[in-house]
């Protein structure tokens, strides 16, 4: 067959495809007269009904949605190829960054396709490591995942929390390493929680035993820290810390590396904490408040008897590290050692007498070392553009491991001698992937008010800027959160087929630090999406793609993006994906955990708040007109962004959908919002959402 007849084959196909497409017959989802009043301001809710997900009724709407949705997926002839590539390029050896305690190296790892990766254990990195716990037997079907581990200082214990289907309910069970014996004993009922060991026992926080019929959507309120003694049962562990009087603060423990000091943060949102600390050494002696409202982010690094060195954005908005005194604690009294730079300071590690700090430099990572002091010694050199996925190191080792990571290249594991001053790579997967076919670059555009923003691009190299590439964007912008170069496995079958994948710093993410993060949210949240909407038309006016051949993507508060910006700008692109996404702007606050969003976002019970959010909430600015092809994405047990948020949304998309796009909802079952989904899970996921971006954006697999 000569190639221009299989072109118009493969041509005549693709219109016969698309034309039977066009006559998808959705579920009849039933509407119900719900109507709030918002400050005066009527608001209908007709599909309120859905937000019951053990209702037999909303089981039934879910099981006619997935069976429509695939039907759907299932006529894309390469649907199984898809897979069958995923499958190929995700089966590759990989390993967390090492960190020691005790005598012991400690590190997951995968061997390519196991569901879960597991916790292994050294004795030297020349050993053989051990398999300390694997996951991946705690289940037949893998949605068993760990969720937190913690090894006692002497290295003899781990404690560690498992998550069923993606909850993000925690039950928290004890190994002894050495044996690999589980002791008897069993924490439930834990959420949003640090496991902090002291001495023969450990702190927790969790909450009280919520509604089991409502254990999914629940709001969360009254957290608790916890002492657990080794061998007690769970209803004698002691309560260490509460609130009684403000239900939706949170707390979380850490004990000091030395065990001498007990430090409680107090939130009331995603970002900002308070503080108080605790000298253990008499179990008389009260908390001292060293921080006492939530306007700032602080970290205990490490500590030297009673000096303190604390990780904050206070009066720093790009992160500073200071010393704190417990005998003067009062912040007017702390010490700059690391003073706020004009760049991003990340993180900071203690390494023998050291400190190595990791800043952002126009999202791409740097590394240098410190005197105690705070004096710069030297810079660690890092391989390009890249992302450093933290440090592991203490004031007891003269030697630390970190990982780098890049848009092409996976995850490699290094070890930073602080002696001799240089670094040696320890671990390189072998991907099939061939990462030396690809380039990214930095490029930066204009926004809607003329902020410059910044954006990572990535596609093989010699590309043709001719406008008609397939372009896949993906964006987040929230919560203080930095989207730096990372590698996706799933994203590298599209860049095989020849697309370019796009990732722009959007305001409200972290990037740039606290201004940019704040320039983002509440009333000013519409800047995150003119950020988005300036970043796909940057692609198309330079050439890179077309509307017609663009995609846009983003997950959780990334899902509200795209649903905001699908809903602003239907023609901004033909494929739309908001998987997990926060689509109901009114009432998110209601469930869970969803009231400590709301730093960002505002709530609708402030009128002032409630006017920004009614502006923009997906969901509630659905109206007639030809909207992208959508794939929405969520989970059954997804009590982060509870599932109603995708239900309501999806609903309502297919009743004011005017054009012939297909407007789908794929309901994973007995999955949660992301974190431990097993990967074949992910694999049958990703390949329904790249089938479907394929076929859509009229590509060839």
């Amino acid at each position: 067959m000569s190639a221009s007849k299989a072109v118009l084959l493969s041509l005549l196909f693709t219109i016969l495809c698309l034309n039977t497409y066009s006559q998808i017959s959705y579920p009849e989802t039933k509407a119900v007269k719900q109507v709030d009043d918002y400050h005066g301001v009527k608001v209908e809710d007709p599909y309120r009904w859905l937000e019951d997900d053990h209702s037999a009724e909303t089981k039934a709407w879910v099981e006619s949605e997935n069976k429509t949705t695939n039907q759907y997926l299932s006529q894309i002839n390469y649907r199984e190829k898809v897979k069958q590539r995923l499958t190929e390029l995700w089966n590759y050896e990989k390993m967390s960054t090492i960190f020691k305690k005790g005598k012991l190296f400690f590190s997951f790892r995968n061997n390519g396709l196991q569901n879960q990766s597991v916790f292994y254990s050294q004795a030297s990195l020349l050993d053989e490591p051990t398999v300390v716990l694997d996951p991946n037997i705690l289940s037949k079907d893998g949605t068993t995942s760990l969720s937190g581990t913690s090894i006692s200082k002497d290295g003899t214990y781990l404690a560690y929390g498992i998550s069923k289907a993606g909850s993000d309910w925690v039950e928290i069970h004890v190994k002894n390493i050495a044996t690999k014996e589980d002791l008897r004993d069993v924490i439930q009922w834990v959420k949003f929680s640090d496991i902090s060991w002291k001495g023969n026992g450990f702190y927790y926080s969790r909450y009280d035993a919520p509604n089991d019929e409502k254990a999914f959507t629940q709001k969360n309120e009254f957290h608790k820290v916890y002492y657990h003694t080794l061998g007690k049962n769970q209803s004698e562990d002691e309560l260490v810390y509460e609130d009684k009087t403000h239900a939706n603060r949170n707390f979380s423990a850490q004990v000091t590396h030395d065990e001498s000091y007990l430090v409680i943060y107090g939130s009331e949102s995603t970002s900002g904490q308070s503080m108080v600390i605790k000298d253990l050494s008499n179990p008389q002696n009260k908390f001292v408040p060293i921080v006492t409202n939530f306007d700032n982010e602080y970290s205990v690094v490490e500590n030297i008897g009673n000096q303190f060195y604390v990780f904050t954005n206070y009066k720093a908005p790009r992160y500073r590290l200071v010393k704190v005194s417990l005998n003067n604690p009062a912040q007017d009294n702390w010490e700059n050692v690391l003073a706020e730079q004009k760049d991003l300071l990340e993180g900071v590690s203690f390494c023998g007498n050291k400190i190595i700090s990791n800043y952002l430099k126009n999202v791409s990572s740097k590394l240098f070392v410190h005197a105690i002091t705070g004096k710069l010694e030297k810079e660690i050199q890092l391989p390009g553009i890249c992302k450093v996925n933290g440090v592991n190191s203490s004031r007891e080792d003269e030697f630390a491991f970190y990982s780098t990571v890049s848009f092409t290249s996976p995850e490699e594991i290094y070890f930073y001698d602080m002696r001799a001053g240089v670094s040696r790579r320890i671990f390189k997967p072998n991907s099939s992937f061939n990462s030396a076919e690809y380039e990214t670059k930095q490029v930066f555009y204009k926004s809607k008010d003329g902020t410059n923003v910044s954006m990572f691009i990535t596609h093989k190299k010699g590309i043709a800027l001719n406008g008609n590439n397939p372009c896949f964007v993906f964006g987040y912008g929230g919560f203080n959160i930095s989207y730096t170069p990372e590698f996706r496995i799933d994203r590298a079958v599209f860049l095989e087929a020849g697309g370019i994948y796009c990732v722009p710093n959007l305001r409200g993410g972290g990037e740039y630090g606290e201004e940019w993060h704040m320039n983002g949210t509440k009333c000013k949240k519409q800047n995150v999406f003119d950020d988005f909407i300036a970043a796909c038309d940057y692609l198309v006016e330079n050439k890179y793609t077309s509307h017609e051949k663009l995609a846009i993507h983003g997950r959780s508060n990334g899902g509200l993006l795209i649903g905001a910006v699908m809903t602003q700008r239907p023609d901004i692109a033909k494929v739309a994906i908001p998987t997990v996404g926060v689509l109901d702007m009114l009432r998110f606050h209601l469930f869970t955990i969803g009231r400590a969003w709301s730093v960002d976002y505002g709530n609708s019970e402030s009128k002032e708040e409630f006017e920004c959010l009614y502006k923009y909430s997906p969901l509630h600015n659905l109206n007639k007109a030809n909207y992208p092809a959508t794939l929405i994405l969520t989970g059954d047990h997804d009590d982060r962004v509870v599932p109603a948020h995708s239900f309501k949304f999806a609903a309502t998309l297919q009743k004011v959908n005017t054009g012939t796009n297909p407007t789908l909802i794929r309901i994973d079952v007995n999955a949660g919002h992301g974190a431990g989904k097993p990967t074949d899970k992910q694999i049958t996921e990703f390949a329904d959402m790249w089938s479907f971006v394929f076929f859509n954006l009229g590509m060839n697999y």
